[in-house]
């Protein structure tokens, strides 16, 4: 495998948070995803040094796979140490407050990873932080899932400008969120396919195109989802109830049955067309077997470059990349 790379000074990100994909510049993205291509293709045995002596809080509020085993696997792989946390041990916000939590934790760790559901405490915590936090999933933004989408689409098309990203369901939830303002950042054009209950506002849709302004990135949404996919690079889809808000499945499954990506569907795409799914996936809801198991389906590369993508955000948020040619 051939991979080129684009020089650059020591990191820029040293020492700060990242809540949303906005956090960044898109100069400072695709600095981020060259290194996690870096990390990826490099032997294990010299990466474990980057972090060594550096610890990692995990503070869970909502459960997770990929994203607890990602991160504790990047961090172990660089070096360090993982301290996990979950739920009721913590409770920002409820036990005391975020601000107090991100004082006294700052001084026991080097980084602190949150997972949780309202993003205000998060930001509160964050802006009390002396050490990097990093937002797992908030209902706002699930910014590291946007970081290891923009990772495989590079992989998959050797860039990501010009292309076309169709995103159909619920174009209102925190992964379509974070994976559009990657997107436009990137040059990439986003196409919602939603009904008008999941469709994003028309002032999201204008701060998109202006977050594309200058690398030729926009949005768009159709309430038909055929005219969302037509000629897409990427179809992307998610769950339909994002967790915490299963009272709304019976009208979710309602209002988002005609945007399944179904074979019919992705077929409206581009033949060399990838799928793409955050996962957990639900086949015969949002998508199908012959879709998401099928020889176009990217999902699995997606879940895996996770891992590698955090492990660049750990180690430019916690070193200056001194000696690493990215």
């Amino acid at each position: 495998m051939t991979v080129s790379y684009v020089a650059g000074p020591a990191s820029t990100l040293f020492g700060r948070h990242f809540l949303e994909v906005t956090d960044f510049t898109p100069a400072e993205l695709r600095r981020l995803l060259d290194l996690a291509r870096y990390l990826k293709v490099q032997a294990r045995s010299e990466q474990r040094t980057l972090l060594r002596d550096r610890t990692l809080a995990m503070l869970f509020e909502k459960p997770s796979l990929r994203t607890r085993v990602s991160f504790e696997v990047a961090m172990t792989q660089l070096g360090g140490d993982v301290f996990f946390a979950q739920g009721s041990e913590f409770m920002i916000g409820a036990r005391e407050t975020p601000e107090d939590a991100a004082r006294v934790l700052s001084r026991y760790v080097d980084a602190i990873v949150v997972r949780t559901h309202a993003h205000e405490p998060l930001q509160r915590f964050a802006q009390s932080a002396s050490v990097p936090v990093i937002n797992a999933l908030s209902a706002r933004a699930h910014p590291c899932q946007a970081l290891g989408d923009m990772l495989t689409i590079q992989e998959r098309f050797g860039g990501i400008a010009g292309l076309r990203i169709a995103y159909v369901g619920d174009a209102r939830n925190n992964v379509a969120a974070s994976l559009a303002e990657a997107a436009v950042m990137l040059g990439a054009t986003v196409q919602f396919g939603c009904p008008p209950t999941h469709r994003p506002s028309e002032s999201y849709l204008a701060k998109l195109d202006a977050l594309g302004s200058q690398s030729g990135g926009s949005a768009r949404a159709f309430s038909n989802a055929v005219r969302a996919v037509r000629e897409a690079d990427v179809v992307y889809t998610d769950v339909w109830t994002s967790m915490g808000e299963e009272r709304y499945r019976e009208r979710n499954d309602a209002m988002l049955r005609p945007y399944a990506v179904t074979e019919e569907l992705f077929s409206y795409a581009q033949p060399a067309a990838v799928f793409m799914h955050c996962l957990p996936a639900h086949r015969g809801e949002e998508t199908v077997a012959g879709v998401i198991d099928g020889p176009r389906s990217a999902v699995f590369d997606e879940a895996e470059n996770r891992m590698h993508a955090q492990k660049a955000l750990l180690a430019a948020l916690l070193t200056e990349l001194k000696g690493i040619p990215v």
